[in-house]
């Protein structure tokens, strides 16, 4: 079959999307992917030549009240008619939002030719977009089961947010050699998605002071997003602590494989990916997520046994130090958190995405 899946704007769009092209194209199947203009999206597919790509015209809703509302509308309307006039070669049989304005001209473009389109919802609370492209497809896709009560006009179907096939487990040693660390000391993974996240930056390094006494067995990777990274950096080697400091990582199955714990974000892609590996957390939700949705996000890892949760607005350098000191002093306490959260991953989920997407095409 051809298909369509719409998947840009942010990491937690655009790479559980290109997990699914990954293993519709081993299945035998024509992907066309639409992604957002911004520079995350042509750098994750700078490696990726196998798959064809159309950018569409960067969408944000903003208030209806706001003189901005006429930049979007225009927008839109470019990226609806753009799809409508690719649709007509590329001739798909079946659509997949991803999430985020940018998935909602293809799908809306998909429904007037008559099209089998689907959204996939990774978060416990559905955005915006997906909440009015709910009204236009045949079933929503989710993420998590908690967010079905959100649907309850549509079909719902529970497939898990698909990871990247790269992202396979290494020998830990292996990859903290790999990033220049020791292979026998406790390493903590500090990143806040793809665009990094200076809160979670500021509060590490707020900590670092008090950190030190108990850093003799603890060491760092931090991915800092552009920004901040050589500021972070410079912390680091005045408290003396040993970290590998990046903006990104391409191969973030070193990162996650050399790490026995994770201080990050609570975006459901990272999410995702953190439970495949197994590891557990200390999760900072981004205070400003339309609905408040990581912190719903992460209270489900949380009453899982996976992860610890400190909200922004409430977090002090002792606070998050007492956590840091927690996950390095109690192994026992690790292991059974390990265990919680292998058993939030999602299991197949790019498959499970796959074979719906089958499904909806021959009923």
């Amino acid at each position: 079959m051809n298909a369509v899946i719409a998947c840009g704007g942010t990491g937690g769009h655009l790479f559980p999307g290109i997990a699914v092209a990954e293993v519709l194209r081993e299945r035998g199947h024509e992907v066309l992917l639409f992604v957002s203009e911004k520079e995350i999206d042509s750098l994750a597919l700078s490696t990726r030549s196998q798959f064809r790509f159309e950018k569409l015209p960067t969408v944000g809703f903003p208030s209806v009240y706001s003189p901005a509302i006429f930049g979007f509308i225009r927008r839109f309307t470019e990226s609806l008619s753009r799809c409508r006039s690719i649709y007509r070669k590329f001739k798909p049989q079946i659509i997949l939002g991803m999430g985020g304005f940018t998935s909602t001209a293809p799908i809306l473009a998909g429904r007037m030719r008559g099209i089998s389109t689907l959204i996939h919802e990774s978060n416990a609370v559905p955005g915006k977009a997906n909440r009015l492209a709910a009204k236009m497809v045949r079933a929503v896709l989710l993420g998590f089961k908690e967010c079905a009560a959100f649907f309850p006009k549509v079909r719902t179907e529970l497939t898990g947010t698909p990871i990247r096939t790269e992202l396979k487990r290494m020998n830990r040693q292996s990859a903290r050699q790999k990033l220049g660390l020791q292979p026998d000391v406790t390493t903590m993974l500090v990143m806040g998605g793809s665009q990094g996240a200076s809160g979670i930056n500021q509060a590490i390094i707020k900590s670092l002071p008090l950190l030190r006494p108990a850093a003799a067995g603890l060491q760092v990777i931090h991915l800092s997003g552009a920004r901040d990274e050589r500021l972070v950096a410079d912390n680091y080697r005045r408290e003396r602590i040993p970290a590998f400091v990046a903006a990104f990582h391409h191969h973030m199955e070193e990162v996650y494989s050399a790490a026995d714990f994770a201080v990050a974000r609570a975006g459901a892609a990272s999410l995702a990916e953190i439970a495949s590996f197994e590891l557990p957390s200390i999760l900072i939700p981004f205070p400003y997520a339309a609905d408040d949705h990581q912190t719903r996000n992460a209270e489900i890892f949380a009453r899982g046994g996976a992860a610890f949760v400190l909200k922004e607005s409430e977090l002090t350098p002792e606070s998050l130090t007492q956590k840091i000191r927690e996950m390095i002093s109690h192994p026992e306490q690790l292991r059974r958190m390990r265990e919680k959260s292998a058993q939030l991953a999602p299991r197949d989920a790019a498959n499970r995405v796959a074979v719906t997407m089958e499904k909806y095409t021959q009923s």
